[in-house]
Formats: C-alpha cells, sequence, structure tokens
C-alpha cells in the first residue's frame, strides 16, 4: 500500500513512503510532483478556495487551484480558523459498557487513600533560589539508597515562586502544592529560602491537611546548615517511604495523562488513535484518562464538546476553548499559529489538521468532567484539562492534576520526560528504531498491518507493568524527569 485515505470523504490520502513523482497510486493517479511520506495527496480537483478534507473533517482551504496527484501543504493550503466562537450542545455519545474490571496492578497505597505507582523522594522547592541546594541534597541521598527501597530521589526545580503576580503565584502554588500531594512520591521535602512570596505558612493553606510522615519542611534561612538539616529529615523521609509496600488495586484506581509532542503526518494514523484505543480500555474498566493542550484542540473541539455527558460539562469545555483563545488574542496573536516547523516537515499543514489528529488520543470515550489549569482529578472517565501545548507545561500540568503516567506520542522523537513516567510512543517503525533509547512503543506497526486490538491489548499490559514496577520508562532510565510551570504575567 502506497497511501492511505483515512476517511470515505477525504479528498486527499497521506503517502505511507517516499514517492517519486509519476507514481501511481491506489486511486489510480499519478503523483505530478515527488511527495514525502506523511504528506497529503490530492484524491480529486480541488479549486481554490474549496475545503480540503481529512479525517472525514475539514483541515483547511486551497489557496490554489489544486490537481489530482498534487502535494497538498502549506504552499496551497490554509486554515479555516477564526477567532472566539459561539457552539451548540449536540450531545452524540455511547455510554461506557464496563471491561476488564477485574485487572488490577501492583501499587502503593498511600495514608490518604491515593496510589502510587512509584516510591521515589521527590524535593520540591517553594522558590527558584534553591533549586541548586535541592538538586545537591537529590544527589546526595542518591548515593544513600538501600537496593530496592525507594525507587529515586528526584528535585524538581523551576524558576518560579517569588516575584510573580496575581495569578501566577497562585499557579505556581497549585501546581507545586499538587506534586506534594502526589502518590508517587513515597515521601516529600519541601525546600523553601526564608522571604519569598511562596511563603511557607501561605503554601500549606494550598496544600491542605498533608500526613507529617510523608511531607517535610525546610526553611534554608533559618538553618546554620541547611544541607545537613535537608540531609537529616531526608533521611527520616527514607525510612518511612522504604516501608511502603506495594499490593495489588484495582485498574479503576490508575489515572493516566495523554500527551504529543513533535508530531507528524502519522500520529493521527497510528500513535494518537492507539492511545485513544487504550483510554477507551482503561475508561472501560473504571479508571481515568485526561487529555490537555487545549491550542491543540481547535478545529476539533466540536467532537469533544459532542461527548460532554452534560450541558454543564459542554458548559465548561466551550469556556476553555474560547477562554484559551482569548490568551492568545490579547497577546495579539492568532489562535491558529501552530503547527511547529518539525510538524510541517512531518507532513502537518494546519492547525485543524493537527488538532484532528491530537484529539483521537482521548479514544470515543464520553467526557465526563473539565477541569481549569491547576484542578485535581476527581471524577473517573475522559478529563478535559486546561494548558498549553508545550511538552515540558503540558506534561507537568498532567502530573499535578494527579496521572501516575503519562503516555506520550511523538513522530519526530524527544528524550524530555515529566515527574511522572512518560512512555513515548513513536508514530513510526523508523523513529521507533533510530531513536530506541527514547521510545517505548512502536505504534508504527499498525502500518504493517497488526490490528489495533492487539496493539492497544498490548499496550494496556505494558502500562499495567510499568504501573506495578516491572518496567522503566526509557525517561526513567535515564534520568529525564523535569517540570514547568505556565507563566502569564508581570516579573517583579
Amino acid at each position: 500500500m502506497l497511501t492511505l485515505q483515512i476517511h470515505p470523504d477525504d479528498n486527499v490520502a497521506v503517502a505511507l513512503s517516499d514517492l517519486a513523482a509519476g507514481t501511481k497510486i491506489e486511486a489510480g493517479i499519478p503523483l505530478r510532483e515527488t511527495v514525502k511520506r506523511g504528506h497529503k495527496i490530492a484524491l480529486a480537483a480541488l479549486p481554490a478556495g474549496s475545503p480540503v478534507i481529512k479525517y472525514g473533517m475539514r483541515i483547511g482551504t486551497a489557496t490554489a487551484a489544486i490537481a489530482p496527484g498534487d502535494w497538498v501543504h502549506t504552499h496551497n493550503l490554509k486554515t479555516a480558523l477564526g477567532g472566539v466562537e459561539d457552539y451548540v450542545y449536540r450531545p452524540h455519545f455511547k455510554p461506557v459498557v464496563p471491561a476488564g474490571t477485574e485487572k488490577t496492578f501492583s501499587g502503593f497505597v498511600r495514608a490518604d487513600g491515593g496510589v502510587g505507582i512509584r516510591n521515589n523522594l521527590w524535593i520540591v522547592p517553594t522558590v527558584g533560589c534553591v533549586n541548586k541546594l535541592a538538586e545537591n541534597l537529590a544527589r546526595a541521598i542518591n548515593r544513600q539508597l538501600p537496593q530496592g527501597a525507594v525507587d529515586r530521589a528526584v528535585a524538581l526545580t523551576h524558576p518560579y515562586g517569588c516575584s510573580q503576580l496575581g495569578g501566577d503565584h497562585r499557579i505556581t502554588q497549585q501546581l507545586l502544592a499538587g506534586l506534594v500531594r502526589h502518590p508517587n512520591a513515597g515521601g516529600v521535602l519541601v525546600v523553601g529560602l526564608g522571604c519569598e512570596n511562596n511563603t511557607l505558612d501561605s503554601f500549606q493553606k494550598v496544600i491542605g491537611p498533608w500526613d507529617e510522615n510523608r511531607v517535610r519542611f525546610l526553611i534554608a534561612q533559618q538553618e546554620t546548615d541547611e544541607f545537613a538539616a535537608g540531609m537529616k529529615l531526608l533521611g527520616e523521609l527514607l525510612d518511612y517511604a522504604a516501608a511502603q509496600q506495594r499490593v495489588p488495586v484495582p485498574l479503576a484506581k490508575l489515572k493516566v495523562g495523554l500527551k504529543c509532542g513533535g508530531s507528524d503526518g502519522f500520529s493521527g494514523i497510528t500513535a494518537n488513535p492507539l492511545v485513544g484505543a487504550f483510554s477507551d480500555r482503561l475508561i472501560a474498566a473504571g479508571g481515568t484518562s485526561v487529555l490537555t493542550e487545549v491550542p491543540e484542540m481547535f478545529g476539533a473541539e466540536t467532537l469533544l464538546m459532542d461527548r460532554c455527558v452534560s450541558r454543564e460539562v459542554f458548559d465548561r469545555c466551550v469556556g476553555m476553548i474560547n477562554h484559551f483563545k482569548q490568551y492568545f488574542i490579547s497577546h495579539h496573536q492568532v489562535v491558529y499559529e501552530n503547527p511547529s516547523p518539525g510538524n510541517k516537515e512531518g507532513g502537518i499543514s494546519t492547525l485543524e489538521d493537527k488538532s484532528l489528529g491530537c484529539t483521537q488520543k482521548g479514544g470515543t470515550s464520553p467526557v465526563t468532567a473539565v477541569l481549569e489549569y491547576g484542578d485535581r482529578l476527581q471524577t473517573p472517565g475522559l478529563n478535559l484539562l486546561s494548558g498549553p501545548g508545550n511538552d515540558m507545561v503540558a506534561t507537568t500540568v498532567l502530573a499535578a492534576a494527579g496521572a501516575q503516567l503519562v503516555l506520550f506520542t511523538t513522530g519526530r522523537g524527544t528524550p524530555f520526560g515529566g515527574p511522572v513516567p512518560t512512555v513515548k510512543i513513536a508514530s513510526n517503525h523508523e523513529l521507533a528504531v533510530k531513536k530506541a533509547g527514547w521510545i517505548d512503543v512502536d505504534a508504527g506497526r499498525l502500518l504493517d498491518g497488526v490490528p489495533m486490538s492487539t496493539l492497544a491489548d498490548e499496550l494496556l499490559e505494558q502500562v499495567i507493568a510499568i504501573a506495578s514496577g516491572q518496567q522503566q520508562t526509557k525517561n526513567e532510565l535515564h534520568g529525564f524527569e523535569e517540570i514547568a510551570i505556565f507563566k502569564d504575567g508581570v516579573t517583579l
């Protein structure tokens, strides 16, 4: 097979490999020019101004006359997106049919009832001024970890916590508090400086009730030797965390973040639909999945809105979409300033093209909740979470919401990992082979004829193995664990 027409209504097909000019594709059309893999080929004559259809939906408008066999990309296709829109609630979804509810994974049940899939020590700075202290503490305690007692100590450094005003300061506190509460950490040391805006008293109020055995606090300015004081506290946290044991828990306790980065023309054909099939399986078992990257919903948002379980959830979804559009407009930016150069090189031409592939990570399940940036997951099923598309920021907000791991699809490849296990899923076989040190799953096998049901079942079992501590992700093996926090205001 040389090309793939994704939907019967599509007037373009996707090249499955590099194709030379003159090659006759399945539709009997000879190519009028060379087309690279992942890029689009016209299947019909498209007059200037006519819609270009992919995934059964409009991905933009032809800017010039396009003949059958022409390469369709940014030179002859533009977005049809505008600004803020009005939406109508047209509910269309199937109820979830329970399945796989007997499945379990082996996790750490914390005192507050949360379930962790790792038993890490996390060092969380309240302010960027103590980042290096946090890193030195993590490095030192890692040299002392007993074999098998605790996975690792990680310093979750960031540049904020002071010189921020209003919403930015509140968001920093919310995100850091979400990480302090995260069940993947068997012990947490919160490290402050002592003079920052994110004071210990105010931050503790945002954290809410905490287990004093699991969470300790250090203010560097109050200690003669802050490193020695930190090591003493970490030693106590280590003793507590090391006593925690894995036990079987229902798969319904698993919360999985859904993310893509460095997408290509195959992302919406292989990796993202595979993650969507996984999400449907997890939700059928009573679990939770969460989709973010709001700017990469633009152009596909109605597909999610129609799956909202109630008018209240729909209204929250509309508010999330239009709020993010207003964010772009308030900064005098157009809402469709996407895709990236790497996306375009891989065959994605417009934001609609990217979004229709991106949102497939959400599968077909109903949308049960819509969360603000910094909110915590409460409702099983498919959740939508407000956040940008930036890889580091989006993965961090998924973790802070309570996701114990993140499924991260990519067509271009990236070594990045968040503070929770970040499962890299390649959209094409070539990437999986070339960057085997980054990639955990090869979704390109779908193009070789492996059935979606087979790969989705395999992915579910692999996630259970990762969650149970039987397998580490590539980002964990390399120590690639980072956070980033959204910022939209004044720095003093």
